[in-house]
């Protein structure tokens, strides 16, 4: 199996739905290293848009939020952080630094996510945490579901390929997920994790690697 890239992970990708990050060439992780740079750029074409009632803390960079935006009470947002076209952020949701939600993206009660991107219909509904992670259109994470995006012991993240492990280059690495796939309820993926499209990972399951498009997982 060849490290996926980003035409792989999400071939139905619709660019036209609200602003997008760039994906470089190679490995689909080579993203995560970018990701700061493409938000802050992006927020300086797109300027601050706050909204009355709503916790934000900007004194590290803007919030943006589109006038679309769904945002329900109780939600904290630090930025810099981007929310998209009709996106929905649910009570208690708590939106960090380097959040990327894209148009028709949720996340949902008690959901964190940090230095990551939710691509156009992705969902964290339910107690979810999104750390150093991509998820892919239409991806719908289970509840309890956690991107763990680092190391016990600090180290930099490994991946496995075929049961190779493979370096990353990166000390901070969720996931990244493919188009259309699904995890069941309290699945932990460990860092370095990337799951092909349409991929079912059952419940209660832990998750190591790389894994092929349409695959079963646990």
């Amino acid at each position: 199996m060849r490290v996926p890239g980003a035409e792989d992970l999400w071939p139905s990708l619709d660019e036209s739905l609200g602003r997008q990050p760039c994906f470089p060439n190679g490995p689909v992780w080579g993203v995560l290293p970018t990701l700061k740079g493409q938000i802050i750029d992006m927020l300086e074409m797109v300027g601050s848009q706050e909204r009355e009632g709503i916790s934000i803390d900007s004194s590290k960079g803007p919030v943006h939020i589109d006038e679309t935006a769904i945002i329900e009470p109780f939600v904290h947002i630090i930025g810099p952080a981007y929310i998209g076209p009709n996106a929905t952020l649910r009570h208690g949701a708590y939106i960090r630094e380097y959040s990327w939600i894209c148009a028709n993206s949720l996340v949902g009660h008690a959901s964190e996510t940090k230095h990551s991107v939710l691509l156009p219909g992705a969902k964290a509904p339910h107690f979810n945490y999104v750390g150093d992670s991509i998820l892919g259109p239409d991806v719908n994470l289970g509840a309890g579901v956690k991107l763990s995006n680092l190391r016990n012991d600090g180290g930099e993240v490994h991946t496995r390929i075929d049961g190779e492990r493979v370096a990353t280059g990166l000390r901070k690495f969720g996931a990244i997920i493919g188009e259309g796939a699904q995890l069941g309820c309290n699945v932990v993926t460990n860092p370095g994790v990337v799951l092909g499209a349409r991929c079912m990972v059952l419940p209660n399951t832990t998750v190591t690697g790389v894994h092929e498009s349409d695959s079963k997982v646990g």
